[in-house]
Order: structure tokens, then sequence, then C-alpha cells
């Protein structure tokens, strides 16, 4: 069987972007640089600022500096400056962009008992940018929608039924079966070299789980894991606890 250019120039440039992450111990594919990254970071988080409403509480916002630092110099990452910003929303959640910034929450602030939770949560976002999940997750994107773009001008174009069917079906598929499931292995990797970042920078491990037991109390939406791109509050704090007692924490 003879392959198709297009589909010849797709296998090219999965090998080409295939590198080995010793962070994950395996293969990963990513066809965007740090650079392109960083510059995307920057311009969401600008707009972030801008959109967002920053706590003035500056006991909370030298909290989760010292908290992020310690976290960011235990990670290997304080080659260059960090952002730490507290938003005033009740929603216990954080983030990491490119670029050197992490975004905070003022509701996870309130929800942690202790530094050692709201370092596991830092260390979850840290690990996320040392997994380079931000480079491969976009890189599945984009291969993705090149390949359904290519499946469906085969079947005929946008206009005929074959074609509507690919879009439909294929985006679907590609969706339930592929992007969001890889997403959830990065939440379970970024689980567990969260945990390894925030025990060298002297936090306790074990809190991680506690902090995900406080999660899993505040409710979820009842969304079924398989399609959500997070693992449910169940499956990552079993995974958690598997490896805390696989390192004797």
């Amino acid at each position: 069987m003879r392959l198709r250019p297009s589909l010849v120039l797709i296998a090219g440039l999965m090998l080409s972007g295939c590198a080995y992450n010793a962070e994950l111990g395996r293969d990963q594919f990513a066809m965007v640089d740090e650079a392109s990254l960083a510059r995307s970071g920057e311009a969401a988080w600008e707009q972030t600022l801008r959109t967002s409403k920053v706590s003035k509480d500056a006991r909370m916002n030298a909290r989760v500096t010292t908290v992020g630092q310690r976290i960011i110099e235990a990670a290997g990452l304080a080659n260059r400056p960090w952002d730490y910003v507290v938003f005033d929303n009740d929603t216990p959640n954080a983030f990491v962009l490119p670029g050197g910034h992490i975004g905070v929450n003022s509701g996870l602030v309130r929800l942690v008992d202790n530094d050692d939770q709201l370092a596991a949560v830092l260390g979850h976002e840290a690990a996320h940018v040392l997994g380079r999940h931000a480079a491969e997750r976009y890189s599945q994107q984009m291969s993705t929608q090149l390949v359904l773009a290519i499946a469906q001008a085969a079947a005929g174009g946008g206009g005929s039924d074959g074609g509507r069917a690919v879009a439909s079906l294929g985006g679907a598929g590609a969706q339930m079966g592929f992007l969001l499931p890889f997403s959830r292995k990065h939440e379970l990797e970024a689980d567990r070299i969260g945990v390894d970042i925030m025990q060298r920078a002297g936090y306790r491990p074990r809190e991680a789980v506690t902090l995900w037991r406080k999660m899993q109390a505040q409710g979820g939406s009842g969304r079924p894991e398989f399609a959500s791109t997070h693992p449910s509050d169940a499956t990552r704090i079993q995974a958690l606890e598997n490896y805390l007692a696989s390192q004797g924490w």
C-alpha cells in the first residue's frame, strides 16, 4: 500500500517531535518549542491580569510567594524569575502558564490547612512545567486536527456526506479516545512528580493526599471520569497513596 504524501509528512513530524523526558520516564511528542509557548503564556498572563480581580490581601500573596519560591527552587526552575499572584476567586484552583507565571485563587488558599497542602498544589503546577505538558498537549491537538482535515478531504470534503461524518465522528472519537484521556495522564504524572518536588522542598508529601480528600469533600460536577480532562478525586487519591507507599512516605 502506498502512503499518501500528507500521511508521510505527518508521520515524519511525529517522529521528529518525539523525545525522551527523564522527569516523566517516557518519550513524549512535542512539535512546539519553549520560546513559542512562553510568548503565548505571556499573552495569556497579561489577559488574566486584565480580566481577573487580583487579591489585595498582602499576607495571602506573601504566603503563596514564599511557598511557591521554595517549590520552584526544589524543582530546579529558579533559573528565571517567576510571578506569583493570588486572584480574588472563591473557586479552589491554581494554574501555571509557560513563561514563569503561577496563579492561585484565594478560595484555594483559604481551603488548605497548612503550607504543606499549598505546596502540594504548587508542586503539581511546577510538575506540569517539568513534564512539558503544555507543549505535548498543544502538539497533540495540532496533529489531531491535521489528521482529521486530511481524512475529511479524502472522504470527499466537508460538503459531502462522508466528509461531514468524518468531521463529526472523527472529532468526537479523537476527543474521547485520545485528547481527554491523555490529559488525565498528564494530571496523574503531575501529582506524582509534584510530591517529589514538595518532599525535596521540605514539605510533607502525605499532605497531598489530605488535600485531595478535602477537594473530594467539596463535591464534584458528577461528570463521568471518561469524559473529563481530569481524573476523579478517588482515582488520583489512590494513585498518590500507591506512589507514597512505594517511596516509604
